[in-house]
């Protein structure tokens, strides 16, 4: 079983930075993809960014030139640099790893509290 424990959420005020963790327990070898999710106040969750185990990244639209998603493969982690920072970028984060293709399987963190506030 792989655990996902997701650090580095907090306050910042806005135009400011945080770097997000995603450290996983237990063997991910074989996953597809990486990535990080939000979800803020009223909203539903929605994908940030992703990366896939040959490395292409995605970040959706309202992040890019902001955000930056990585990986240390060695350590198991994944990480989300966050700079600019905006109000509406508040939301809890959360980590996922998942494989697409047999035998599948898809893991959650239980998320960081992001808040950009002055």
């Amino acid at each position: 079983q792989v655990q996902l424990v997701e650090s580095g959420g907090g306050l910042v005020q806005p135009g400011g930075s945080l770097r997000l963790s995603c450290a996983a327990s237990g063997s991910i070898s074989g996953f597809t993809v990486m990535g990080w999710y939000r979800q803020g106040p009223g909203k539903e969750r929605e994908s940030v960014a992703t990366i896939t185990s040959g490395g292409v990244t995605n970040v959706v639209d309202s992040v890019k030139g902001r955000f930056t998603i990585s990986t240390d493969n060695a350590k198991n982690t994944v990480y989300l640099q966050m700079n600019s920072l905006l109000p509406e970028d508040t939301a809890v984060y959360y980590c996922n790893v998942r494989r697409e293709w047999w035998p599948t399987w898809d893991y959650w963190g239980k998320g960081t509290l992001v808040t950009v506030s002055s």
